[in-house]
């Protein structure tokens, strides 16, 4: 079993134990892994996976372990979680695309700032 977060990606490191006297020993530095189960509404199951509690945490702060992985690219999961993942797009379909914002240049929007400056000036005219 590697010791390696299956939301996350995040694994061991690697470091200095630094006694008083500043002697230095190598050593791992663990991530903190859970066995957590989450339940897929789409897939009416659990869903276990070794996670991290940020892991764990990214999970919820999603919306759950379906909106989790409807919203992941496949490539960023690893094999177990992109066969649940394939599982679900099958049963439920994918997450709706977001519409991207328009975006002008910005010398359209300095043209068109400039053109409602110089008709309000142009009325403030008239007006006196």
């Amino acid at each position: 079993m590697t010791r390696r977060c299956e939301i996350t990606g995040k694994g061991p490191l690697v470091g200095n134990t630094v006694s008083h006297a500043n002697n230095k020993n190598k050593r791992r530095f663990l991530p903190n892994l859970q066995a957590a189960s989450f339940f897929s509404l789409g897939l009416k199951r659990n869903i276990r996976v070794t996670a991290t509690t940020n892991g764990i945490r990214t999970v919820e702060h999603k919306g759950g372990i379906d909106a989790f992985l409807l919203g992941t690219a496949p490539t960023k999961l690893n094999p177990v979680l992109r066969k649940v993942r394939k599982q679900l797009v099958d049963k439920i379909g994918e997450l709706p695309k977001p519409t991207p914002k328009k975006r002008y240049p910005a010398s359209t929007v300095k043209a068109e700032k400039r053109a409602a400056k110089k008709a309000a000036e142009g009325k403030a005219a008239k007006a006196a």
